[in-house]
């Protein structure tokens, strides 16, 4: 049975519009940024899938950054997926100042926000982050590498402290509870899943989510021949991970 979640949850999905060179770039380098960016829109579409069936289109919000005229080739089926979305563009100059902006461009009341670096995440994953607002004022849900891949919240105000949280680092979790307490909210941490960085995060995911379109475009990238022979794992799995 599907969790119980508050009435009216949207979600929001910060993602690159994913154009060769603009995105995945550490995939890039191992695979070449034509191949980074089709793994990158695969993984996007699974997740405004994801997104849809946990909440209705009605309650999707994508906010992205660039556009998607410059995307690979992959454009008319994302454009397709996004049928019955509200798309608003990104602002501000790095990560932190964009989720805030975004977040305040789609206004007060329940929202979970997800990026596009977990295609493994289902729609109950979705859901199990909303319903946490039902007794919650915020939701973070960690990443293996000390990220977020998740965050939920009724009022927008309590993500302010986010410009002054620094991202992509292994603090990058832990400080944004701490910028939202600080904003007086009271958060719940949920479950953790790992991000999509590096080769060897999306083998383990690939292997997760086999029929996904991540993985087959992921499978399709190695057919073509990248090198990836003994990428470096860079972060083990944690004991009750999905892998």
């Amino acid at each position: 049975m599907s969790a119980a979640i508050p009435l009216g949850t949207r979600i929001l999905v910060m993602a690159k519009a994913p154009s060769p060179g603009r995105v995945k770039t550490r995939l890039a380098a191992r695979i070449g940024p034509e191949a980074a960016a089709e793994v990158a829109a695969a993984a996007l579409a699974d997740t405004i899938a994801a997104a849809e069936s946990a909440v209705g289109v009605e309650h999707c919000v994508l906010a992205l950054g660039g556009g998607l005229d410059d995307a690979v080739s992959g454009t008319a089926a994302l454009r397709a997926a996004l049928v019955g979305w509200r798309v608003i563009p990104q602002r501000g100059d790095d990560l932190g100042e964009r989720l805030l902006a975004a977040h305040t461009d789609v206004g007060p009341g329940p929202l979970v926000q997800v990026g596009m670096d977990t295609p493994q995440a289902a729609p109950s994953d979705l859901r199990a982050v909303a319903a946490a607002l039902l007794t919650h004022d915020a939701v973070v849900a960690p990443a293996e590498d000390g990220g977020w891949w998740a965050l939920g919240r009724h009022d927008p105000q309590h993500l302010r402290g986010l410009p002054e949280v620094r991202m992509s680092s292994p603090d990058t979790c832990a400080d944004t509870v701490a910028a939202l307490v600080a904003a007086g909210a009271g958060v719940h941490l949920t479950r953790e899943l790992r991000d999509v960085d590096e080769a060897a995060d999306a083998d383990v995911v690939a292997r997760l989510v086999p029929d996904s379109r991540f993985a087959r475009a992921w499978r399709r990238a190695r057919e073509r021949g990248a090198d990836l022979a003994g990428a470096p794992d860079p972060r083990p799995l944690h004991p009750g991970s999905r892998a």
